[in-house]
Formats: C-alpha cells, sequence, structure tokens
C-alpha cells in the first residue's frame, strides 16, 4: 500500500518516534546508507523557499539520489488541480496528468504549496495537495500546504528531544503580531506533533485566533491518548509561565480569509503586547529553549536579545530538518516505496 508523509496525524506515535531515531542517526553520522541511489525525488515548489528548498536537495544528494526541482509557471507549466473544469483559462496542465507523469520519474515527490488565504472552507479542505494525492502513485511528502506542515514539525519534536531528552515537556505556541496575515500550516502541524508526542501544550492567541475546531478535535484526542492535555489561553504571559519550550508563530484568522485588511485592523492591538522579548523569557523555566521555523521579522516576532540569547535554538531547528526529512524519504522510500520494518 502506498504510504505518503502528508501530516503527522497519519502516523502514530511509535513511528514518529521511529523517523526521530532515524534523523537522528543520520545527524550523528551513525548512519550513511544511500537508500536513494539511481533514483530521482520531484520537488514541486508553488511557493519559495530556503529551508524547505536546500535541505530537501541536500538530504537526497546525500542519501544518493537526485533532486529535479519544478516551479509551476516558472519551470514548468502552470497548473490546474480543480476536478471537471474547463481549461480555458490561464492554467496549462492538469495536476492529473502531471503527477503521473512525474511518476513515472521519479520515486517519490514532495509538493509545497501554501494557502491563498482566500476561501477558509476551501483552504482547510488542502485541495492542491488532495489533488496531487488522488492521482499519485508513488509516495508524496508534504513540503507544506494550506493546513500542514509536517516536515517542519518532525524537526521540531527532534529538536525538543535533542535538547531535553524523552519525556512530557511544558511547551506553549504562542501567537505573535505580523504586519500580514500568514497560513496556518505551521502551528497546525507543531500543535498536532506536540500533543502527539505527549507533550503538555499550551496554545495561546488573541481572541479570533483560534485553529480549526476539527483540527482542535484531533490535538486534544491525541493528547488524551498520549496521557497529556492541552490548554488555550487569550493571554500572553499565562503561556510563558513555567514554560520549558517556548515556540512563537504568526498566523492569518479564518474569519477573515478573503478579507486581509480586516485582519490587518484586527490585529494592530497585539503588536507590542504579543511579541517575544527578554521580560516574557523571564518568566520561563532556566533551561528553556525559544523556537521558530524561519524565516522571522526580527524585533516583530521576537527581540534581538531573544534570538540571539542562548536560549534560542532556531539554528539547530533549522538543521534538523534536513535529518529529518531524509529520515522520511529513507522510511518512504525503503524497497520502491514500502515502509522499513524498523524507524
Amino acid at each position: 500500500m502506498l504510504t505518503n508523509f502528508l501530516t503527522t496525524a497519519d502516523w502514530t506515535r511509535d513511528e514518529l518516534e521511529g523517523l526521530i531515531a532515524s534523523a537522528l542517526r543520520f545527524k550523528s553520522g551513525e548512519d550513511a546508507s544511500k537508500p536513494l541511489a539511481g533514483k530521482s525525488i520531484a520537488l514541486v515548489f508553488f511557493n519559495p523557499s530556503l529551508r524547505t528548498r536546500a535541505s530537501m536537495q541536500v538530504g537526497i544528494y546525500e542519501l544518493g539520489g537526485n533532486a529535479v526541482v519544478l516551479e509551476p509557471g516558472g519551470t514548468s507549466w502552470t497548473l490546474e488541480h480543480r476536478a471537471g473544469v474547463v481549461m480555458d483559462g490561464d492554467k496549462t496542465e492538469h495536476v492529473a496528468e502531471f503527477v503521473r507523469v512525474l511518476g513515472r520519474y521519479c520515486a517519490a515527490i514532495g509538493v509545497r504549496t501554501f494557502a491563498a488565504l482566500k476561501s477558509w472552507e476551501e483552504e482547510r479542505r488542502d485541495p492542491v495537495l488532495s489533488a496531487f494525492a488522488e492521482y499519485a502513485d508513488v509516495p508524496l511528502i508534504n513540503l507544506e500546504s494550506a493546513m500542514h506542515h509536517p516536515c517542519q514539525s518532525l524537526a521540531d519534536m527532534m529538536t525538543i528531544r535533542e535538547k531535553f531528552g524523552d519525556g512530557k515537556k511544558r511547551v506553549s505556541l504562542v501567537w505573535a503580531w505580523h504586519p500580514k496575515p500568514l497560513p496556518m500550516a505551521v502551528p497546525n502541524s507543531f500543535a498536532l506533533a506536540a500533543a502527539q508526542m505527549g507533550h503538555e501544550l499550551t496554545i495561546a492567541h488573541p481572541p479570533g485566533y483560534e485553529l480549526d475546531d476539527a483540527l482542535m478535535h484531533e490535538i486534544n484526542t491525541r493528547a488524551f491518548d498520549a496521557g497529556s492535555v492541552v490548554r488555550v489561553t487569550n493571554d500572553v504571559d499565562e503561556a510563558f509561565d513555567g514554560a520549558e519550550v517556548v515556540y512563537a508563530k504568526s498566523w492569518g484568522s479564518r474569519h477573515f480569509y478573503g478579507a486581509p485588511e480586516d485582519d490587518i485592523e484586527t490585529r494592530a492591538p497585539f503588536r507590542q503586547e504579543w511579541i517575544v522579548d527578554e521580560a516574557k523569557m523571564a518568566r520561563t523555566t532556566d533551561d528553556s529553549v525559544f523556537m521558530h521555523c524561519l524565516p522571522v521579522r526580527r524585533n516583530v516576532i521576537v527581540t534581538d536579545h531573544v534570538i540571539d540569547s542562548g536560549a534560542s535554538v532556531v539554528i539547530d531547528e533549522a538543521e534538523n530538518r534536513l535529518h529529518a526529512q531524509k529520515a522520511i524519504m529513507a522510511r518512504l522510500l525503503k524497497d520502491e516505496g514500502l515502509l522499513k520494518d524498523e524507524g
């Protein structure tokens, strides 16, 4: 059966633990295998990227494979993903042909497609990623979609494991002000993975910036199954009290999809309050860490003092994208897409 990596929700905690263990072996040099020798991996980027693109290309090379990078509308044809559409507009090729052709050339396909922030009801269903998954007959890797960024969240869980070892940690996902609305994929996936791994999770955001209801039900269920709890608060200071991990990220309100100017007006009063600064970090534990997926706007999301401090692990976190994704690819592509027996 074809196995994809679209969201960590499709993987058990034991499977995620196996991926993290594999990533740590790749990072330490203990595993120098080349499971992608003679294989190519397609990387389809609808949106810009630094860490995802570089880490995937380097990872594929280090695993012995070849990366085929495509940018629809740039280095490849513009793509239509909707079913049954009359293609008399500006789209040249349909995903149905694009994905199946790539599957004849490549052992797996990675795709990056951001939310357009136009229609919440449409984008919460991940339409572009779902279209790729419908037609793919090789493993598909989500390199960030409208709703999820599982490669980032796996690297995040790996980073927490590196810094603190096994066991439940007090983890806070903290909304931050940003001059424009951003997609929700990173906070969605971080919260989900943290719950799956059994961390004690606090999600802090201003009123109106709640995560998706169905996703929150999933997060609470996974936390319960792992013997942990999830708290949601609108009090920014509460999120820092006793936290061992502070994960800052801005995201847009689902209530303002299609109306960014309303979101910008609504978030304006939160600028000074919802920034990670020295005073807030002083409320955390002595050995706490600050995390962010990058890129980050300095002195907007987080002050220079915090991101340049010894508590900041953002560069380690970024490096771990490489090792986590190597683990994912090695797992998915062993024996032409069959899972390894061990992580």
